[in-house]
């Protein structure tokens, strides 16, 4: 079979990339929409009336974990993961390698508290 830029990207497989996405948009709503958005909003020092003029990013946010998860699917596919424990090894590397060193930048160097780390 003719490999063409979806196969490349996603294997023979979009279903696991589009759950994926979904997953990582599930997760991020439970833990920043329910569990700790009042945390989030103290720390950060924010208002909920402060933040609704923004409330119309949200329409862009379902492109984050789409570009997160194809982004790991590309990962995936070039290191040869196959199988789950690979794949959560190498996910927790690049969350701790490039995530959080990124993340880093802005606790460094702003008033970012330890706590939105």
């Amino acid at each position: 079979m003719p490999h063409s830029e979806f196969t490349i990207v996603a294997g023979d497989n979009w279903y696991a990339v589009l759950a994926a996405a979904a997953a990582i948009y599930a997760i991020g709503f439970l833990i920043y929409g329910l569990v700790f958005s009042g945390l989030w909003l103290r720390l950060s020092g924010y208002t909920k009336e402060q933040l609704q003029p923004h409330s119309w990013k949200m329409a862009v946010s379902p492109v984050m974990p789409i570009l997160t998860a194809i982004g790991l699917a590309i990962l995936f596919k070039l290191t040869r993961v196959d199988n789950l424990a690979m794949g959560v090894l190498l996910a927790v590397q690049i969350w701790f390698f490039i995530v959080l060193s990124t993340r880093l930048y802005s606790f460094v160097y702003s008033p970012e508290k330890a706590g939105l780390l």
